[in-house]
């Protein structure tokens, strides 16, 4: 009987042990979900706050961009160089960093002609004649190019664009171009290139252009400010079966510098000076068009973009590095086409080359707004968003946007 007590005794026992070891688990798996659950809730936190932040950071180049005078777009101006507003700012357990980037600055790859394009660093035919294949409605490859076949035939085939670029890294789906072209620091592709900018046919002060293949001699008088005689020269090079392609066909190296003060001339057609053209080009146009896809800003166009508008060869560097020189040393930039022929090496023959894709406005930025938690700043870890803002639509359009967690 003493043996049965003894034996029941040590059963009990043996089941409080395992009991005390099974509640044991449960308070551990339980402490640890928890923990998790912690963890996890805290992440989510700290992720809605860099997404909040890098909100806030767009919100406030926007706002940056709407205050902008619009005369002219520089890289002195408040929405390139503001790095009180820009920088570092704090928010509650975050902070954030914001750049803005001009896409008219940019080479529109939806415009740019090959040899624009084999400008770039590391571009090679194959690519560039691709890039041309893509952008056409056809089916005919260009000499080192690609149509649908190549596309279709690849071990994971697809279509072919055969239309616009839509975005910048859609180049990755063409025949030859890597990551590293698009990245990499020696080539930078993606800060080169565009596929959003568009020039409003406007004056700087917002005026519709006088599109002078239409316009009739009193119009060109009353609203350009320029003799009769020069309004009659205007319509007449016109009449002789040719539109003018460009302002710039208003002029030549064989152009008088100033107006002639002759009033007893007054009735024969006058050639337009340069002096008179300089005031009026921002004035007028050669296209109806509300809005002028791919002209690059003079003013925010880095060294590489100025050269490729010019085909890229040594002086066209040259011309480069003497346009960035002179825009510089203006307080407020250029302000029409026509002053970059104030720089010696941009004569009038280059003027005229490139006169059709020029601007010195933009309404099209990038913004970029780098968000980071404060716990996530010791490894840099944080919220990068990319979006594409057009001003000119009220309030500011989204033409694209794309998010990535950075390091």
């Amino acid at each position: 009987m003493l043996i049965n007590k003894t034996y029941s005794g040590g059963i009990a026992l043996v089941a409080v042990l395992w009991l005390v070891v099974l509640l044991g688990a449960i308070v551990a798996i339980v402490g640890r979900n928890s923990r998790l659950d912690t963890k996890m809730c805290y992440a989510q936190m700290q992720g809605l706050r860099t997404r909040w932040a890098s909100r806030a950071g767009i919100e406030t180049a926007i706002a940056a961009l709407n205050e902008d005078d619009r005369q002219s777009d520089n890289l002195k101006e408040l929405w390139f160089s503001n790095e009180e507003d820009f920088n570092d700012i704090r928010l509650e357990g975050c902070s954030f960093n914001v750049r803005i980037t001009d896409e008219a600055g940019k080479l529109n790859l939806n415009t740019a002609k090959k040899k624009q394009l084999m400008a770039l660093p590391e571009m090679t035919e194959e690519i560039a004649d691709s890039i041309l294949d893509w952008r056409d409605k056809d089916n005919t490859p260009r000499q080192a190019g690609a149509e649908c076949g190549y596309y279709q035939n690849l071990r994971y085939g697809y279509k072919i664009g055969n239309g616009r670029f839509g975005t910048v890294r859609q180049l990755l789906m063409v025949k030859g171009v890597r990551e590293e072209l698009l990245y990499s620091r020696s080539t930078r592709w993606i800060d080169l290139l565009t596929c959003y900018s568009a020039d409003n046919n406007k004056d700087a002060d917002g005026q519709e252009r006088i599109n002078i293949n239409q316009a009739d001699e009193n119009k060109l008088v009353e609203n350009l400010k320029i003799k009769k005689s020069q309004a009659k020269w205007i319509i007449e090079n016109r009449s002789k079966g040719k539109q003018y392609k460009s302002i710039a066909d208003l002029i030549n190296d064989k152009s008088p510098k100033q107006a002639n003060d002759d009033s007893s001339k007054t009735d024969q057609a006058e050639p337009l000076d340069l002096e008179t053209f300089k005031k009026i080009a921002d004035k007028i146009t050669v296209d109806d068009r509300k809005r002028i896809p791919g002209r690059v800003n003079l003013n925010t166009a880095d060294r590489i973009v100025l050269s490729a508008l010019l085909d890229g060869d040594e002086s066209a560097k040259r011309i480069a590095d003497d346009i960035i020189t002179y825009r510089d040393s203006l307080a407020d930039g250029m302000k029409s086409i026509a002053d970059v022929m104030n720089v010696k090496s941009v004569t009038v023959d280059i003027f005229k080359k490139i006169a059709w894709q020029i601007t010195t406005r933009s309404d099209i930025y990038s913004i970029r707004s780098f968000a980071f938690a404060d716990d996530w700043r010791r490894n840099r870890d944080g919220l990068e968003a990319e979006t594409v803002v057009d001003r000119n639509i009220k309030p500011a359009g989204t033409l694209y946007r794309h998010q990535e967690m950075s390091n």
